[in-house]
């Protein structure tokens, strides 16, 4: 019996290297890795032409904004902008939407929200705030992958926690074989140092710099650490931008610590010269770092010590970033990234500084999808896994200009930068949704991805 599609004559990545020259695909799964070009028997064959293939990018960390500030993004533009990037999974975070997902009666108004309106597949956060430990069982029962909590102000929507909640909230994601995640920043020492330079008439691009040095995310990382190893509760650092963070969640994971580490594009693509160039679009918390600190954040990467590379795509209309033109403080936070994250570790990674494909893969999808529950169905190529795959000439050299964005707003920190590694086809449970700048379903073809409760 034929299968219904037969990729073949690729270069065939997995977390174990590259031996494998063709996939075979029937049902929306994987059937078989081929080793060799031999003839498949299938409904339709596509010759790749000796392109690079991978799984789809499982990206860990979105902000789609719906419901409630869906014309900031949306969950039809943001899967676009994904499947664009090679991005088949995305894991959208419970903030920057409103009402955020802190219980269960938001997680099931955004569940019908945005049912309907993706192109690719999608899984949800819950939200750890200061007053909700009592509604994490409701939510883990709902399906999300982890309960995000932010160790610094996140907005008056999504109250910071505290250690008392961080210590309740990681003995409870233990008991329901669920994660903890942190935005780790020092509140009250970026609070102090904020509050100096606005004092001294600091309206300046390095002002937002200096307001959330290294220091203050290394003690909120180690604290985080800290309470980890006293409850035994998983705890996954989200957007970590110093290679000290990485070195001490390292000695924290030796010593039998349950923690794993995130890092995002802009940190490896873009330091503090570029944020004082780029202005607005560039303004993230954690701030861009110094070159010496992206250069030692990319020997982490290349030495094993990084567990996920996600976007950490924060989007919002132009007219939220204008104001820091001239006053930086007046600017939103955050940086359009989704579809530019794997042309960015592509060019900078495996081009320039030798990133191996294997290891590209274990980062960008193995490791996101067993960390949050949805490993192998997705992050994997084994047989019977979802057969979602990006196919990357790998050689292209292209610019990114506005007009490629997916966005609903067509601004990011990475228009005009130069990429090699360009995606050409995304595929998603076997159908491909983008292919050749067009997106190829409609939406509503993404389904939502639940974590498993057992």
């Amino acid at each position: 019996m034929p299968v219904d599609l037969y990729l073949k004559n690729g270069r065939v990545i997995t977390e174990t290297g590259e031996v494998y020259r063709g996939v075979a695909i029937h049902d929306g799964e994987i059937v078989e890795l081929v080793a060799d070009n031999r003839g498949v028997a299938a409904r339709t064959e596509i010759d790749l032409g000796g392109k690079l293939v991978l799984p789809g990018l499982v990206d860990d960390h979105v902000h789609f904004n719906e419901p409630g500030r869906e014309h900031w993004e949306g969950y039809t533009t943001g899967t676009m902008a994904a499947a664009a990037g090679g991005v088949t999974t995305i894991m959208e975070m419970p903030l920057n939407a409103t009402p955020p997902t802190i219980n269960r009666q938001n997680l099931q108004n955004k569940q019908a929200a945005v049912r309907d309106k993706a192109v690719i597949d999608y899984a949800l956060w819950g939200g750890l705030v200061d007053n909700n430990v009592a509604d994490l069982d409701d939510l883990h029962a709902g399906g999300v992958i982890g309960f995000k909590g932010f160790m610094s102000a996140s907005g008056v929507d999504f109250a910071r926690i505290n250690d008392d909640v961080l210590y309740a909230g990681l003995c409870k994601a233990k008991a329901l074989g669920n994660v903890v995640a942190v935005h780790a920043e020092n509140e009250w020492v970026t609070g102090l140092l904020g509050q100096q330079l606005r004092d001294e008439g600091r309206i300046d691009r390095a002002a937002w710099l200096e307001s959330r040095p290294p220091a203050t995310e290394l003690e909120a990382l180690n604290r985080a650490i800290y309470w980890a190893g006293v409850t035994g509760g998983p705890l996954h650092v989200v957007h970590t931008t110093i290679a000290a963070g990485m070195q001490a969640a390292q000695t924290a994971k030796a010593a039998g610590v349950n923690v794993t580490v995130e890092t995002c594009s802009h940190y490896l693509a873009f330091d503090e010269a570029d944020f004082v160039r780029i202005g607005p679009a560039a303004k993230c918390a954690p701030p861009l770092r110094s070159r010496a600190e992206v250069e030692a954040l990319w020997q982490c990467v290349l030495d094993g010590l990084v567990d996920t590379l996600a976007s950490d795509h924060s989007p919002c209309p132009w007219a939220d970033k204008a104001p820091g033109l001239e006053n930086i403080w007046k600017a939103w936070g955050g940086i359009s990234g989704v579809q530019s994250l794997l042309p960015v570790l592509l060019t900078e990674g495996v081009h320039k500084r030798g990133l191996a494909l294997p290891d590209l893969v274990r980062m960008t999808a193995g490791n996101p999808a067993r960390i949050f529950g949805l490993y192998p169905r997705k992050g994997s190529l084994l047989p019977g896994a979802d057969a979602d795959l990006v196919v990357i000439d790998l050689d292209a050299e292209w610019e990114l200009a506005v007009e490629d964005l997916f966005y609903k707003h067509k601004h990011s920190a990475y228009v005009g930068r130069r990429f090699k590694g360009k995606v050409e086809r995304t595929l998603v449970r076997g159908k491909t949704v983008f292919e050749h700048g067009r997106i190829c379903v409609e939406p509503g073809y993404g389904q939502l991805l639940r974590r498993s409760t057992s």
